[in-house]
C-alpha cells in the first residue's frame, strides 16, 4: 500500500501518549546511541516474574526505527532478528540502546541492545529499515 503521508496520532503502543495503554517509551540521544529506560510491570510478563519476549522485541524495534524516523524520515521494519540472551524480570529497569550500523539507498541496518543496570545482557538485535515516500505529519490536536 502506498502512501504519502504517515500520521503521527500519538496512539502508538510503544511511544503513544494519547493510548492508555502504551508503553509510554521515551528515547533520547547519547552519542550515537538512541536510548530508553524501561521499569517493565505485571502487565508486561509472560512466565511468572519475567518480562514477555513480545514486549522485549517491542522495545528493541521501536528504538531502531524511531531512531531512524527522527533522522531519515519514515521507515517500516522490513526484517527483525532477535536473540534472547536472559530472561528479563519483572519491576527491574531496562535500558534499550538502538544504533545505525549501515545505509544503502532506501535501506539502514541497524541494531540494538536490551541490558540490565549492571550490565546484563536480555537481548539483542538487528533490523533492516526500509525508507518509505512521503512525509511524516505532526501529532494530531487533541
Amino acid at each position: 500500500m502506498a502512501r504519502d503521508r504517515f500520521d503521527d496520532d500519538r496512539w502508538c503502543f510503544a511511544c503513544g501518549t494519547n493510548n492508555p495503554y502504551s508503553l509510554h517509551l521515551k528515547f533520547r540521544w547519547e552519542g550515537d546511541d538512541y536510548v530508553c529506560d524501561f521499569v517493565p510491570q505485571r502487565v508486561h510478563q509472560g512466565w511468572a516474574g519475567v518480562v514477555h519476549g513480545g514486549i522485549l522485541c517491542t522495545l528493541l524495534d521501536e528504538g531502531m526505527n524511531t531512531m531512524l524516523c527522527h533522522t531519515v524520515g519514515a521507515v517500516v521494519t522490513a526484517e527483525l532478528r532477535v536473540r534472547f540472551r536472559n530472561p528479563a524480570p519483572i519491576g527491574v529497569p531496562i535500558q534499550v540502546r538502538a544504533r545505525l550500523v549501515s545505509s544503502r539507498l532506501r535501506l539502514h541496518e541497524t541494531e540494538a541492545e536490551a541490558a540490565l543496570a549492571d550490565g546484563t545482557v536480555l537481548a539483542t538485535a538487528t533490523g533492516k529499515m526500509m525508507q518509505v515516500e512521503g512525509e511524516i505529519a505532526g501529532p494530531a490536536p487533541e
